[in-house]
């Protein structure tokens, strides 16, 4: 029977972080996607003071074989923080042995624990994992379509800003 840990990335790895990020755009078959992320982008913005997200290592007999990597949100009309899970990757090797599932109930703790009010993720509509996020309880929200604009546009609505005014900024 195989051992199933799972932990709280290190900044150590941030290489296996970036192999997870790259064979999960394999299996969702958008590889080429995967063009900037480097170790240096995962430990610049996965750890220190300033970190953007966090990341769960899950370990099978001592190696790991899937990961987790997750950042706050917060929602108006619950007035409290949630989670978004932007990655979920487990390797084919070990799928089967509940290596997902210990993920999960793993950030969610990590929601309870904080007081977090939800956990957010996004699947493709022809992933079989579909089924195992149904099994824990997940519902596919019909009505919700996501939205999103591509750094070239980005920076084009940006423009507009700055020729009318420089942008808000936080302070």
């Amino acid at each position: 029977m195989a051992t199933i840990t799972v932990r709280a990335a290190t900044e150590s790895d941030a290489a296996d972080i970036v192999r997870f990020i790259r064979a999960l755009a394999e299996y969702e078959r958008a590889a080429p996607a995967v063009v900037n992320v480097t170790e240096q982008d995962v430990v610049r913005d996965g750890f220190g003071a300033n970190a953007r997200f966090e990341t769960l290592i899950a370990e099978v007999d001592g190696a790991p074989a899937g990961f987790a990597l997750f950042f706050p949100t917060y929602s108006t009309w619950e007035g409290r923080t949630g989670v978004h899970i932007e990655d979920l990757f487990v390797e084919e090797r070990v799928r089967m042995l509940g290596v997902g599932r210990r993920l999960m109930a793993a950030v969610a703790g990590i929601a309870a624990q904080r007081g977090w009010a939800r956990l957010d993720l996004a699947v493709l509509d022809w992933n079989p994992a579909r089924a195992f996020y149904h099994r824990l309880g997940m519902t596919q929200m019909e009505e919700w379509l996501p939205y999103r604009m591509e750094p070239e546009d980005v920076r084009a609505l940006a423009a507009e800003a700055a020729e009318s005014a420089e942008a808000p900024r936080r302070e």
